[in-house]
């Protein structure tokens, strides 16, 4: 057919003859009637076109990016001048869009790989950032995709899977630090941490020995920490047995645990020591009894146990000789004398003469310990008496103040005693009567009373103070600071206090 006849055809008016041409178009049917088989092939072409024409457009509209649904678009006509460029489309461009179309869906598919991994080590518990990064530049290449813009989309895909494939890389550094964060929790007896990290760490490593261990340990933490606090209130109460069975109750729960381990064998050798003590107290008691058979078989059963089996050896030989007795009451005679007439040190000094000779006396122990608290009591009062003025710091007066109510606690205090209270109460009374003092300037200098307040410029003032001592600092520009010391109270309070800056700062630089 030529093209005349083509355009004749597409010429011809459709709204005229119709009867005619549809009158020519039965008859020729009636003529030449296809065959069923015809009419089989052509229901197949038709179904096979409704599909083409109806379901795939659909298929390929609501899929077109990988794994995404396509946003719906308003469809718009298409320009006559997008019309030529789609037309002018060669085939090798077509087939260089199917290869970048194809690259980007294999960036994306990694991509995603990635992500699955990661979610499955629950990365937003210690990779939020990154990994939302990651997910933005995925995204970032999903609206270049939308555009067909296929090289940034694959190129943006790329990206955001070297992101989570770094991440994945850093794995091993997040276990290692969690395992550390762990452990520092175990340490601080902090449950809820231990346990968070623990977990981590089997997320990123299921099989790993020291996160099974540690979680095992976090789990049962809270219970260990009771036992441990519970155990070391029993050892300071000296409840040794009871202490011991919380720390092996400790380790029944976590057999790791060092501290319970270190205590069990100081707890025992404790409790072996006070036995061995006791026996050896009981040892010298019968010999102070003129009972030295029987201290000696004592001793002999302290040496038994196995520990400071010298010291067990030199009291028998001490019961063997009594020698020993002899020292001792000698020492405790002049103990009693010193107790009498309140020398506290020198009855300290003969009680550490009688430990040297025997340390299990519980006289001695019990005696030197009151007697050095007298000691040091008499070591306070001397001191508080000997410098009132500082009762103005009220730290200080609080202080001293806390040791004459300890003074005045003692039952039957001695003379000694009494007279250093007495002493003290005045001072301490008088100590917080506020007494008026002058000061004079000239009205140029800054004066400061430290630690009281900063007074200024003037001629001449006045303040209440406490009895204590006192610095006035005078500041001046371009004159000497000056430092004026002076103590209230105590017939020390001065007529006034002078603080004048007079002395002028002289340059030695040269011009």
């Amino acid at each position: 057919m030529s093209d005349k006849d083509v355009d004749k055809i597409d010429s011809v008016d459709l709204d005229q003859n119709d009867n005619s041409v549809f009158l020519n178009q039965a008859a020729t049917a009636k003529a030449d009637k296809p065959s069923p088989l015809v009419w089989l092939g052509l229901g197949g072409l038709v179904l096979l076109a409704l599909l083409v024409i109806f379901v795939l457009p659909a298929i390929v509209s609501e899929y077109e990016l990988p794994l995404e649904r396509r946003v719906d678009v308003v469809d718009a006509p298409a320009s006559p001048s997008a019309a030529n460029t789609a037309s002018e489309i060669s085939p090798f461009q077509e087939a260089q869009r199917s290869l970048q179309r194809k690259e980007a869906q294999d960036a994306l598919a990694e991509l995603l790989s990635n992500q699955a991994e990661l979610d499955a080590l629950e990365v937003t518990s210690w990779g939020q950032r990154d990994y939302d990064a990651a997910l933005e530049q995925a995204s970032i290449g999903d609206e270049y995709y939308r555009t067909q813009d296929f090289i940034l989309a694959r190129q943006s895909y790329e990206a955001g899977r070297d992101e989570l494939q770094a991440l994945i890389e850093s794995i091993p550094a997040v276990l290692e630090q969690a395992l550390v964060d762990a452990e520092r929790a175990l340490i601080d007896m902090n449950s809820a941490e231990a346990q968070e990290k623990f977990a981590l760490a089997l997320v990123l490593d299921p099989e790993n020995e020291a996160a099974q261990i540690g979680q095992q340990r976090a789990e049962s933490l809270d219970d260990v920490r009771v036992l441990l606090s519970e155990a070391e209130e029993f050892f300071e109460d000296g409840e040794l047995q009871q202490a011991l069975a919380n720390y092996q109750q400790v380790l029944s729960l976590d057999s790791y645990n060092e501290e319970a381990a270190q205590q069990v064998d100081v707890v025992s050798r404790q409790i072996i020591e006070n036995e061995f003590a006791q026996i050896m107290s009981s040892g010298y008691a019968l010999l102070q009894q003129g009972e030295p058979e029987q201290a000696i078989a004592t001793f002999e059963r302290a040496a038994r146990l196995g520990i400071k089996q010298a010291e067990a050896q030199a009291a028998i030989t001490q019961s063997e000789n009594e020698i020993a007795n002899t020292e001792i009451n000698r020492l405790r005679e002049l103990i009693a004398a010193a107790e009498q007439n309140e020398q506290w040190q020198e009855a300290v000094e003969q009680y550490d003469e009688v430990l040297a000779v025997d340390g299990n006396l519980l006289f001695a122990i019990n005696g030197r310990d009151y007697a050095a608290k007298r000691a040091q009591l008499d070591r306070l009062l001397e001191q508080a008496i000997a410098s009132p003025e500082r009762f103005s710091d009220n730290a200080v007066f609080e202080q001293t103040l806390d040791v004459y109510y300890t003074g005045r606690a003692i039952e039957n205090p001695g003379p000694r005693l009494i007279a250093q209270l007495d002493e003290l109460e005045v001072f301490l009374e008088n100590s917080q009567i506020p007494r008026e003092v002058s000061f004079v300037s000239d009205n140029i200098t800054d004066v400061t009373l430290l630690r009281i307040a900063n007074m200024g410029a003037f001629e001449q003032t006045s303040m209440e103070l406490k009895p204590g001592r006192y610095v006035a600092v005078g500041k001046r520009d371009g004159y000497r600071e000056v430092r004026e010391e002076f103590t209230v109270g105590f017939g020390l309070t001065p007529e006034s206090v002078v603080v004048q800056c007079n002395e002028r700062i002289v340059s030695s630089s040269r011009r």
